[in-house]
């Protein structure tokens, strides 16, 4: 099923058409319209109401922090977010002013490839060449991009202090505002439909290329110890991306409020797994999702139990970080 088909789907269920009116209601909360997540969430969701007959409504919030407290107090069942930022969420570290103890991972999605990208025309080809352009900073409504970027720029050699520094309040915005000009750079993960969007709208974009290797390894790390470097092949849902690159990358994890039944976490985990090809040709970068290297063990993070009986059942054991 198309995408554009399957979010239909989802839409239909936030308007309460259509499925069993007995069946429970759960919800993802995600970042605005665009975002990856936001994506990645309503195709699951739809996935789930096709195979399995479970509702899910997709509703986005303002940031991470909003996100992921609409989980920790029950406001939603489950949420998409990086690694590093639960792992911050938890221990109430961080961007965060207090703990979040009722969250859960529930598993490894996918490796998470981010960058800063620019106009194919404004003749930078890497991070490094940043140095005393504009690069959107601030993040008022998503703090979660400023560790982000700042390993981005560490990885080129640069720091928030050789740039100059443009406040901007979300992704979206961001990516508004470089096309507009009013930025020279904008942040975003690599096969995001707003990269593709402000591509059409420019005439072309290009990611910055970083320096993989030791040191920049130590220093991405500094920022966010679950940070690492991968290659991004080129493809056509990788905007941005021309020829193999390296991108500063995370663990993209789903996570559930402990107060979400065993039931319902195994229900979306055999979905996720065993319509993974679905879900794949719905969002081509969920083709990363691999039942074996999903359960991984994370520092200072939980798996929710539902989710340890299910990899148990499918004879996948909890590996180690990398």
């Amino acid at each position: 099923m198309k995408l554009l088909q399957k979010l239909g789907l989802v839409g239909a269920l936030a308007l309460g058409l259509g499925g069993a009116a007995s069946a429970q209601v759960q919800s993802f909360s995600t970042p605005p319209q665009g975002s990856v997540w936001n994506t990645m969430a309503s195709v699951i969701s739809a996935q789930a109401r096709e195979s399995a007959n479970l509702q899910f409504v997709v509703q986005p919030y303002g940031g991470n922090a909003q996100m992921m407290q609409a989980v920790n107090e029950a406001l939603a069942e489950f949420s998409l977010n990086d690694v590093n930022d639960v792992i911050t969420a938890v221990s109430g570290t961080g961007e965060y002013d207090s703990a979040m103890p009722n969250l859960r991972v529930v598993a490894r999605i996918n490796p998470f490839p981010v960058g800063l990208y620019v106009r194919a025309d404004s003749g930078m080809t890497s991070v490094a060449d940043l140095a005393g352009q504009s690069v959107p900073s601030g993040w008022d409504a998503f703090p979660i991009a400023r560790p982000h970027i700042a390993a981005i720029l560490a990885a080129g050699g640069l720091t928030w202090d050789d740039v100059e520094q443009v406040p901007v309040p979300e992704l979206i915005r961001g990516s508004d505002d470089m096309a507009s000009g009013r930025i020279d750079s904008a942040f975003f993960a690599v096969g995001g439909p707003k990269v593709a969007e402000i591509d059409a709208s420019v005439g072309g974009v290009q990611f910055l290329t970083v320096e993989a290797n030791d040191e920049t390894r130590a220093a991405i790390r500094a920022v966010r110890p679950a940070f690492y470097f991968s290659e991004v092949q080129p493809a056509p849902f990788r905007v941005g991306v021309p020829e193999p690159m390296m991108f500063v990358t995370w663990d993209n994890v789903l996570v559930a409020g402990a107060h979400v039944s065993d039931e319902q976490v195994a229900a979306l985990l055999a979905v996720i797994f065993d319509e993974r090809d679905a879900i794949a040709g719905a969002y081509p970068p969920l083709g990363a999702l691999n039942i074996d290297t999903a359960y991984r063990d994370y520092p200072g993070l939980d798996y929710h139990p539902g989710a340890a009986a299910f990899f148990e059942s499918r004879g996948v054991a909890l590996a180690a970080t990398e």
